[in-house]
């Protein structure tokens, strides 16, 4: 059984106000042709298929026109579950009509669990499919009050998935979810407050293999086999950094998976850039990829007139400025305010304490109090 395994395709989304719609066609396109090239049995996407619950027509006709191709065309196999982002009840509509051409769209999660098996050139594998569920909603759905955290949701999830006989075929478990000691980004939505989030890798681990979606960075967390496949664009310039790809997973009775990262490569990066404006204007020049999607921070310290606008003449797509020189500049004034305004005594006795390593001791304070006096007496006579 050979799959990708995707998630966070966030359809819809926007960077800054700046539409992402023909970004993300060109990802779905690779990621069709990835699929085809290496003749995977099927797709497996993770949860947040759109970016909100009422996704825009433009992004629901993306969608249709990739699937339309993907398992019409090639006769790929597609399980989507649905994420924290999408409307699990929209998602679910008419799903059980779509089984019979390789579509599975699972919605709302609907307890006892219900494997999926997808047949394979090779050979099958069982599929158990986790839509993202407050644990509210597990607790009342199986009746069981303990259930107060996501990591006591998923627990009771996967004892499902144990206690399902595979016919020794490999067991593939498709959640949404936070594995604690992850790495995060600024463009994902909290699950909860507090850490209550957080789900212990562990629990996951004895299956043959786990995909993930919620997290937007590509990474294993525990085992590699329990793993989030990150998002394939960049959603916010945290994730600047981060190597966008789906991961191809092929899987054989009693043997660990075979996993591959294949990148993911729209021509427009999304990058962040530092400098004083002169600077950067004169690195434009050079620059093949000025029109990637920019945040710059500028170091000038003084003022300058429509740095945006300049900008913008060389870099097309800034999407954000930062004056971290000004920033910095005032940081500094702030802090040489608050000094002045501290008594000469306790200037000292932080200069002391820098200098030596300890602060003053009592009779070392009595003494400068008394140089002080002295001092005072000397400029008041």
């Amino acid at each position: 059984m050979k799959f990708i395994h995707t998630s966070d395709w966030h359809l819809g989304r926007q960077l800054h106000g700046e539409s992402l719609l023909e970004q993300q066609r060109l990802a779905l396109a690779q990621i069709g042709a990835l699929a085809v090239e290496h003749q995977v049995d099927a797709l497996i996407i993770a949860g947040d298929i759109y970016d909100r619950a009422i996704p825009p027509a433009s992004a629901v006709t993306l969608l249709s026109e990739f699937l339309d191709e993907l398992i019409e065309q090639h006769k790929i196999q597609v399980l989507i579950t649905s994420g924290n982002h999408d409307s699990a009840e929209r998602l679910g509509f008419a799903a059980k009509q779509m089984r019979s051409s390789g579509l599975h769209m699972v919605g709302s999660l609907s307890l006892p669990l219900t494997p999926i098996k997808l047949h394979g050139k090779q050979s099958d594998a069982w599929f158990y499919p986790i839509s993202y569920a407050e644990p509210a909603v597990v607790r009342h759905a199986l009746a069981d009050d303990t259930i107060n955290s996501h990591e006591l949701a998923m627990q009771a999830l996967l004892e499902q998935v144990t206690q399902h006989d595979s016919e020794n075929l490999p067991k593939v478990v498709v959640a949404h979810c936070f594995l604690d000691g992850s790495t995060e980004s600024e463009s994902e939505r909290p699950l909860s407050v507090g850490g209550a989030d957080r789900i212990a890798p562990a629990l996951f681990a004895p299956f043959d293999y786990v995909a993930l979606g919620h997290l937007h960075g590509p990474q294993y967390r525990g085992v590699e086999h329990v793993r989030y496949s990150g998002s394939p664009l960049k959603y916010s310039f945290s994730e600047a950094t981060q190597k966008k790809s789906v991961t191809l997973v092929e899987l054989s009775t009693g043997k660990a998976p075979t996993i591959k990262l294949l990148p993911i490569n729209t021509g427009r990066d999304v990058r962040i850039i530092e400098g004083n404006l002169a600077d950067l204007l004169v690195r434009a020049k050079d620059d093949t990829h000025a029109d990637d999607y920019l945040m710059v921070r500028l170091s000038d310290t003084h003022a300058l007139l429509d740095p945006m606008g300049k900008l913008r003449s060389a870099y097309p797509n800034v999407l954000h400025l930062e004056r971290t020189g000004l920033m910095a500049q005032q940081q500094q004034r702030d802090i040489g305010r608050d000094r002045i305004k501290k008594g000469e005594l306790e200037m000292f006795s932080d200069f002391f304490e820098q200098v030596v390593g300890e602060p003053l001791s009592a009779a070392q304070q009595q003494h400068l109090h008394h140089l002080l006096d002295e001092l005072h007496q000397g400029e008041d006579a």
